[in-house]
C-alpha cells in the first residue's frame, strides 16, 4: 500500500510532507460537538460489535453527515463486516483503545458501515480507494473524506496502532491528516475535482463493438487458460479462490464446443480438477462441510477460515453442473455436507441463510477447526486413526502453527488402496471418525455468525439449491430452496420494493441491483425445478422493479443503485466478476430467460441492450465479464426451451429423461394445467380434460414455438 496518494497528480501533492512535518497539535482549533456512539440501535452484527468502543461512532445517515458538514470536520470512514479478520485486528489495537478513539473523537466524525448493507458505499470507495493509490482496496477501508463534497482525500485498508510493516502509526496518521485537512484545504479540493471528474466518466460508453461476439467468447476462454495452474487447479497463485464465474465460462465454452462437433478437453479437466483440488484440499471443511473463503496458498490447503454464503452458494451450482457429467462422490458428498452445513449452522428458524461464519475464535484464527495429533488418535480407534492420518496427511508435518488442518492428502481410491481395505469397511471407518470428530469439535468455542439475512445472496443460495435438488433428485434441497424463496417474500418485499437485509424481524436498507437480478435469477432456476404460480408472479414483479427503478433507458444497462436512491458521488454500473458475479451479467441472462418464458419483448429488449452497452468492456477484458459473457453467449446459441403441460409426475418423468448432461442452453418447465393466471400467452388456456391427463411438449426457440409434441420419442428427436 501507498503512503502518499498517486495516480491524479504529477506535480506536488497536498499529501506529500504529512509524513515530514508533523502538526503542532497544541495550535490546531475546532469546534468541540457533543458525539457519542450511536451503533447500539443499529441491526448489522458487524456496526453492534462496535457499539461499546470509546470511539463515537455514527452510523451514515442525515444527522452524522449534517453534522459533519455544520461543524466542516473531516469524516474517518471505516467499512467492513462481522467476520473480517483484519477488521477485528484494527477494532482491537486502535477502536477499543481509549487514548486513539480520544484522537479520533477530537478531530473527526467517525462512521461505520457494513459493506454488507451498504454495498454501494464500498463499491464507491474502494474505487476512490484504488484512484488514491493505483492499489487494490479490502476490508477494513479506511477513508477520509471531505465533509462537504464527500469525496474522499486519503485512504487506506488496514492500519496499525504504532508504525510497522511501513505503515504508519494510526493516531500518528489521524493528527497528520488533520492538519492537511486545515490547512491545505486549496488543493485538497482540487484533488477531489479530480477524483469526482474520473468517477462520472468510469461508466462505460456506448461503444460498436470491433470484433465478433465468437471471438470474444473464444478470448476468454484462451485468457483464462493462460491464467490457469496446471498443477494445482484454479487460477494465479496464492492466495487462491474459488472464481465460480470463471470456472463456469470454461465449463460453458466446453459444452458448446462439444455441442458444436468439436474437442475442448483442457477446458473441461480446468474445471474438474479445479474443482477436485478444492474438494480436497483445506478450503473445504471435511468434518462439517462448506467452503471458506480462500486458500492463503497455491495448493487449496491453508484456507482464510471464514465461510461465506455467497461462495457456498455459487458452488452448489458449480459441484451440480459437474456431476451431471457423470457420478463422483467426492463432488456429491461436497454437495451433500455444503447443505447440511448451511441447515444445520446458517438457517434461521424462518427460513433464510445467515451471510457468514466469523475465521476466528477465542481471539484466533482458525482456532476452531484444527487439530493436534495427539487429539486425534485419543478419540478414534487403530482402524479409524489409521485411514484418517493416511487420508488427511496427520503422517506429515503439521501445517498450520504446529497444527493440522485437515486436507485429503491423497484420492480417496488410493488411501483405501494402500490400507488394503474393501470399499464399504472404508466408508464406515471414515464415517465414524468424522462423526467422533465433529462432535468433539462442536464442543469448543465456536466462530462467530452473522445473522444478517442478505437478499441477494439467499438468491444464490436457492439457485444453487434448486441445481443441486434438481441434479441429485433431492425433493428436499427444493423444499429449502422454496422455503427460501418464501422466506424472502414475505419478509423482503413489500409488493413494491425489496429490502436488502432482514436482521432480528426487521428489514432495512433498499435493495441493490444484485439483490433484484440474484433473486430472479434464482427463481427461474427454481422455476424450471418445480413451477409455482407465486414464483412466476413473483419473478415478473421484481423484473418490472429492476426495469423501473435501475435501468439506464438512454444506454442501456443497470446501475446498482435504484433511481429513488440517496444521491453519492458515484453511481456505479457493474460489469465486471468479483467474488460474486456483476447485476448487470446475471440481470441480462435472466431477463433473456423470462422475455423467453413469457413471450414478452420488453424483457428482451433490456437484456439486448444492457449486451449492447457492455459490449466494449467485454470486449476490452473478456475473462473479466464471464458473468456478462454468459448472457452474451445465449445471444450466439439461441437458448432452447421446453414447456411441458401435464399431470406432475408424468410431467417429472419426461424432464428426467431430457437429462443429457451439463446443457445451458436448455431450460425445461413443466407447468400443470392448474396454473393458468401467470400463463405464457402462447401457450392454449382451454385444454380438454383428456388432454390434461397427457404430457404435450412445445419446444422453442427465440420468439417461435413448435407445434404440440405428445410423444417423449418425438420431443427428444426435435432436441437433436
Amino acid at each position: 500500500m501507498h503512503l502518499y496518494p498517486i495516480g491524479l497528480d504529477t506535480g506536488k501533492h497536498a499529501l506529500a510532507q504529512i509524513f515530514e512535518d508533523p502538526c503542532d497539535h497544541a495550535a490546531s482549533t475546532h469546534t468541540c460537538m457533543t458525539m457519542t456512539n450511536r451503533l447500539a440501535t443499529e441491526t448489522s452484527p458487524y456496526l453492534k460489535q462496535h457499539a461499546d468502543n470509546p470511539v463515537h461512532w455514527q452510523p451514515w445517515d442525515d444527522d452524522a453527515l449534517d453534522e459533519a458538514r455544520l461543524h466542516d470536520k473531516p469524516i474517518l470512514l471505516s467499512i467492513g463486516y462481522s467476520t473480517c479478520h483484519w477488521c477485528h485486528v484494527m477494532a482491537h489495537e486502535s477502536f477499543e483503545d481509549a487514548a486513539t478513539a480520544t484522537v479520533m473523537n477530537e478531530h473527526f466524525v467517525n462512521i461505520k458501515v457494513d459493506r454488507e448493507e451498504r454495498p454501494d458505499l464500498d463499491k464507491i470507495y474502494q474505487t476512490g480507494l484504488q484512484l488514491l493509490t493505483q492499489q487494490g482496496g479490502g476490508w477494513p477501508l479506511t477513508m477520509f473524506l471531505d465533509p462537504q463534497t464527500l469525496v474522499p482525500y486519503y485512504g487506506g485498508t488496514y492500519f496499525p496502532k504504532t508504525p510497522r510493516h511501513q505503515l504508519p502509526g494510526f493516531s500518528d496518521l489521524l493528527l497528520r491528516l488533520k492538519e492537511v485537512f486545515d490547512n491545505q484545504r486549496d488543493e485538497l479540493n482540487q484533488q477531489g475535482e479530480k477524483i469526482k471528474n474520473t468517477l462520472e466518466q468510469m461508466v462505460s460508453p456506448l461503444l460498436d463493438p470491433t470484433v465478433e461476439d465468437i471471438e470474444v467468447l473464444a478470448a476468454a476462454r484462451e485468457a483464462l487458460g493462460k491464467q490457469y495452474d496446471a498443477a494445482d487447479g484454479g487460477f494465479g497463485s496464492a492466495p487462491k479462490f474459488p472464481m465460480p464465474a470463471a470456472l463456469e465460462r470454461v465449463l460453458r465454452h466446453w459444452a458448446h464446443t462439444r455441442r458444436a462437433g468439436g474437442n475442448d478437453k483442457d477446458a473441461l479437466d480446468m474445471v474438474m480438477i479445479t474443482l477436485t483440488q478444492m474438494a480436497r484440499g483445506g478450503i473445504y471443511d471435511h468434518l462439517g462441510g462448506g467452503f471458506c473463503r480462500y486458500a492463503t496458498d497455491r495448493k487449496w490447503m491453508i484456507p482464510h477460515f471464514e465461510k461465506m454464503l455467497y461462495d457456498n452458494a455459487q458452488l452448489l451450482s458449480l459441484y451440480s453442473f459437474a456431476l451431471t457429467l457423470g457420478p463422483d462422490a467426492l463432488f456429491r458428498d461436497a454437495v451433500a455436507d455444503t447443505i447440511n452445513w448451511m441447515q444445520r449452522e446458517m438457517r434461521h428458524p424462518e427460513g433464510g441463510f445467515f451471510a457468514a461464519l466469523d475465521a476466528d475464535s477465542e481471539g484466533e484464527e482458525g482456532r476452531f477447526y484444527v487439530w493436534r495429533r495427539d487429539q486425534v488418535k485419543k478419540l478414534l480407534n487403530a482402524d479409524e486413526y489409521l485411514l484418517v492420518e493416511t487420508l488427511y496427511g496427520l503422517d506429515k508435518p503439521a501445517n498450520f502453527d504446529s497444527k493440522w488442518n485437515l486436507h485429503r492428502h491423497d484420492s480417496w481410491r488410493s488411501v483405501v488402496s494402500r490400507l488394503s481395505l474393501d470399499a464399504a469397511e472404508a466408508d464406515s471407518l471414515l464415517t465414524n471418525a468424522k462423526t467422533k470428530l465433529l462432535a468433539e469439535r462442536d464442543t469448543r468455542v465456536r466462530p462467530g455468525t452473522d445473522h444478517k439475512i442478505l437478499t441477494g445472496w439467499n438468491g444464490l443460495a436457492i439457485r444453487g439449491l434448486a441445481h443441486a435438488g434438481a441434479q441429485q433428485q433431492r425433493s428436499d434441497w427444493i423444499d429449502l430452496a422454496q422455503q427460501t424463496t418464501d422466506f424472502l417474500q414475505a419478509h423482503c418485499w413489500n409488493g413494491t420494493r425489496l429490502s436488502a437485509t432482514w436482521t432480528d424481524g426487521e428489514a432495512k436498507h433498499n435493495g441493490y441491483l444484485d439483490d433484484y437480478a440474484y433473486l430472479l435469477d434464482g427463481l427461474l432456476t427454481l422455476l424450471g425445478v418445480r413451477w409455482r404460480e407465486a414464483d412466476i408472479a413473483f419473478a415478473k414483479a421484481l423484473a418490472d422493479v429492476m426495469l423501473e427503478q435501475f435501468y439506464d433507458v438512454e444506454h442501456g444497462g443497470f446501475y446498482f443503485t435504484a433511481h429513488e436512491h440517496e444521491t453519492l458521488i458515484y453511481r456505479p454500473k457493474p460489469t465486471m466478476d468479483d467474488s460474486v458475479p456483476p447485476g448487470n451479467g446475471v440481470a441480462a441472462r435472466a431477463l433473456m430467460q423470462l422475455g423467453h418464458l413469457l413471450g414478452d419483448s420488453q424483457y428482451l429488449d433490456a437484456a439486448h441492450n444492457t449486451l449492447r452497452w457492455a459490449r466494449a468492456v467485454m470486449e476490452r477484458l473478456p475473462a473479466g465479464h464471464c458473468a456478462l459473457l454468459h448472457a452474451l453467449e445465449d445471444t450466439v446459441y439461441p437458448p432452447e426451451q421446453v414447456i411441458l403441460r401435464g399431470p406432475e409426475d408424468l410431467m417429472q418423468n419426461w424432464s428426467n429423461a431430457l437429462d443429457d448432461g451439463f446443457t445451458p442452453w436448455r431450460q425445461v418447465y413443466a407447468i400443470p394445467y392448474a396454473d393458468t393466471r401467470t400463463l405464457p400467452a402462447y401457450l392454449p388456456k382451454l385444454v380438454s380434460s383428456e388432454q390434461q391427463n397427457q404430457v404435450t411438449a412445445y419446444v422453442c426457440s427465440g420468439m417461435q414455438c413448435s407445434l404440440p409434441i405428445t410423444s417423449l420419442d418425438e420431443l427428444k428427436a426435435a432436441l437433436g
